[in-house]
C-alpha cells in the first residue's frame, strides 16, 4: 500500500506511490470528461456567445452609467439586445494590414467608384442643394463639390445608409473584445444620442457603428453634427441640409484650409529622381497610406523638377504637396496638399481620398 509523502516532489522514491495514485485520479477524469463531452456539444457556438453577452451586459450597463447616460435609457435598451455573430464574421473578415502584401493599383478602383452614375448622381444633389451648400461652404470655407463627394462615397446620396441595428452591433463588438475601448465608447455615445431624443429606430447604420448620410460613429455625431435648416433637430438620416452642415463642419474642425485645392493631377517626367525624394517620416497613423508619398515639397519645387498639370493650371507657388503615384511610374500622378489629408482623416485610404477629390471635380464640371 502507498503512503503520501509531504515531499513527494523532491524523493524519487515517493513517485511510483504518487503516480500510481495520480493514475486512478486521471482515469476518472478521463471518464467524467467523455460523459460531458456530448451535454458540451450539444450547447452550440451561438448559445454559448449569447450566454457570454448576456453576462457581459451589466459591465456595459456600469460603464454607461459611470458615463452619465440616463438609467431609463440604460434600462430600456439593454433587455433588447443579444448577440449578433454577423457582426463578428464581418469584423474579422477585416484585411489585416499584411506589411507584405503586394499594393493594387488605382485605376480599377477609380473606375468603380468615380462612374458615370455616381457623377450624375452628384451633379444631381448638387443642384439640389446650391443654396445649402452655398450657405455651409460661406461658413466653413469647405467646397460645395467636397460635401457632395463624401456623401456620394459613404452611402450614394442616401440611397443606403444601412440597416443594421446600431446599439446592438456596438455591443456585440464591445463584447467579442478585439477593439473593446472603442466600441463600449461608440456604444456609450450611441446611449447618449437617445439621451438628446434621436429616435431608438433611427439608429441603423453599418456593421462597424457609422449611421446617417455622412456615416458618423455616434461619438462624432454628438461632438460634430450640425443642424442645418435650423429646426432644432440634427437630422442627419433624412435632412440634407444638416449631412452638409455636419461634413462641412468635421472637415472645418479636420483642418480644411480654404481656398486651397485637395490636389492636382500632373505627368511626371521620365528623367525624375525618385529616391531623392523619399519620404523619410514614418506616420503613427495609417503608415501603410503614407508611406507611398514623397516628402513635401512647394509646388514651385515641383515645377521646377518637371512635373506638368494636366489641366495646365498651377496652385500658388507656396503650396505645399506631396506626389503619388498610385498606379506607378508612367501613369497619372498627384500632387497633394494639406487638405487632402482631411478627407484621409475622413477615412484613410489613399483610394478613397483620391476618389473623392476625383468626384468632387467631375461633380463640379
Amino acid at each position: 500500500m502507498c503512503k503520501p509523502d509531504d515531499d513527494w516532489l523532491f524523493h524519487n522514491r515517493a513517485l511510483p506511490c504518487k503516480m500510481a495514485g495520480m493514475r486512478g485520479i486521471v482515469t476518472r477524469i478521463v471518464v467524467a470528461i467523455a460523459a460531458l463531452v456530448p451535454a458540451l456539444i450539444a450547447v452550440p457556438a451561438a448559445a454559448q456567445d449569447e450566454a457570454g453577452f448576456q453576462a457581459y451586459l451589466p459591465t456595459l450597463r456600469a460603464q454607461a452609467l459611470a458615463a452619465g447616460v440616463r438609467p431609463a435609457t440604460v434600462d430600456s435598451v439593454l433587455p433588447t439586445l443579444t448577440y449578433n455573430p454577423r457582426v463578428v464574421e464581418l469584423d474579422r473578415r477585416q484585411p489585416g494590414g499584411n506589411p507584405n502584401a503586394p499594393v493594387a493599383m488605382f485605376a480599377p478602383y477609380r473606375i468603380q467608384h468615380v462612374d458615370v452614375a455616381r457623377i450624375t448622381r452628384g451633379r444631381t444633389a448638387y443642384l439640389a442643394n446650391r443654396a445649402r451648400l452655398a450657405a455651409v461652404e460661406a461658413r466653413t470655407g469647405v467646397p460645395e463639390s467636397i460635401m457632395v463627394a463624401i456623401w456620394g462615397h459613404e452611402t450614394n446620396y442616401g440611397s443606403y445608409t444601412g440597416n443594421f441595428d446600431l446599439l446592438r452591433s456596438l455591443a456585440t463588438l464591445a463584447y467579442e473584445g478585439r477593439r473593446r475601448d472603442l466600441f463600449t465608447g461608440e456604444f456609450i455615445a450611441g446611449l447618449k444620442m437617445l439621451d438628446r431624443g434621436v429616435p431608438r429606430d433611427q439608429l441603423k447604420g453599418s456593421w462597424a457603428g457609422a449611421t446617417g448620410n455622412p456615416q458618423f460613429l455616434p461619438s462624432i455625431y454628438l461632438r460634430l453634427a450640425r443642424d442645418g435648416d435650423g429646426d432644432g433637430r440634427i437630422d442627419i438620416w433624412n435632412s440634407a441640409a444638416d449631412t452638409l452642415a455636419s461634413i462641412g463642419n468635421y472637415f472645418v474642425q479636420a483642418g480644411w484650409r480654404p481656398g486651397q485645392p485637395w490636389g492636382v493631377a500632373v505627368n511626371v517626367p521620365a528623367g525624375y529622381d525618385r529616391a531623392g525624394q523619399v519620404n523619410r517620416l514614418v506616420s503613427p497613423r495609417c503608415p501603410r497610406v503614407f508611406e507611398r508619398h514623397s516628402g513635401w515639397r512647394t509646388m514651385a519645387e515641383w515645377r521646377a523638377l518637371g512635373l506638368v498639370p494636366q489641366s495646365g493650371a498651377w496652385p500658388a507657388d507656396d503650396v505645399l504637396a506631396t506626389l503619388l503615384e498610385p498606379d506607378g511610374p508612367g501613369q497619372t500622378a498627384y500632387l497633394l496638399t494639406g487638405n487632402y489629408r482631411v478627407i484621409l482623416d475622413y477615412n484613410c485610404s489613399n483610394f478613397y481620398a483620391l476618389s473623392v477629390g476625383l468626384l468632387a471635380d467631375a461633380v463640379e464640371r
